[in-house]
């Protein structure tokens, strides 16, 4: 059995999530195992982060209970006498529909929270979270966010129709920092997965909740696609 010492020094797994945020089935290995954490040689498994919830699924058949990011790396948490050795060949499987869910929403997140910031320089986002049902953005704002949502909304509608390629890739690859981009309308560090196209998207309902005095919140849902029990 390695020991987490053992486990940091092991190279990080490659993250095949960024390559193709499509795939829901992959063949790889077991690297490493400790106790009921292991860690794979590569990935499709997303773990939380910048917000974005992590994915659900199974890793050699055994439902996943947590997926932790550690430093440029990714451990897994399987249940107690999982088995599994170094070496071992293993299928990672994620639920992909939820996967997909969470793709539209985190980039209806995006789009809005640039359009909030075109809207309101210097306004401060202090919160995010995406989860497969809704995403939500807060702010540090004194008035009421609603009065943006007209024009939000619109350009979102903007945005979907004209199906715009979303590009991401590494800004900083050896400290694997990456981004995305939309022609003409906005670029942001991200290190989440993303559509394909700005049309995937869909159309997006807003809703704004006060969390206190000076705190904003707005709550995005999305409309359903059938690509989202069909996988694209």
């Amino acid at each position: 059995m390695n020991t987490p010492d053992r486990l940091a020094a092991l190279s990080m797994t490659r993250k095949l999530f960024w390559q193709d945020p499509y795939r829901s089935t992959l063949d790889t290995h077991v690297v490493a195992v400790d106790d009921t954490r292991i860690r794979l040689a590569e990935t499709i498994f997303f773990a939380f982060s910048g917000g974005q919830e992590s994915d659900h699924g199974t890793i050699g058949g055994q439902p996943v209970l947590a997926a932790e990011k550690d430093g440029f790396d990714i451990v897994y948490t399987l249940a107690e006498g999982h088995g599994l050795q170094v070496g071992d060949a293993v299928t990672v499987g994620i639920d992909w529909p939820r996967r997909y869910r969470l793709m539209r929403l985190h980039f209806a997140g995006e789009m809005v929270l640039q359009l909030v910031y075109q809207s309101v320089p210097g306004i401060q986002r202090i919160g995010a979270h995406i989860a497969p049902d809704k995403a939500r953005i807060d702010f540090a704002l004194e008035s009421n966010i609603a009065q943006l949502f007209s024009v939000i909304e619109r350009r979102v509608a903007e945005l979907v129709q004209q199906d715009l390629p979303i590009v991401t890739a590494y800004h900083d690859e050896a400290n694997q920092r990456r981004y995305w981009k939309v022609a003409g309308f906005a670029e942001m560090a991200c290190g989440g997965t993303h559509p394909r196209t700005t049309g995937e998207v869909g159309r997006l309902s807003l809703k704004r909740k006060n969390q206190g005095k000076g705190k904003e919140r707005i709550e995005i849902t999305l409309a359903p696609l059938e690509q989202d029990t069909d996988k694209v």
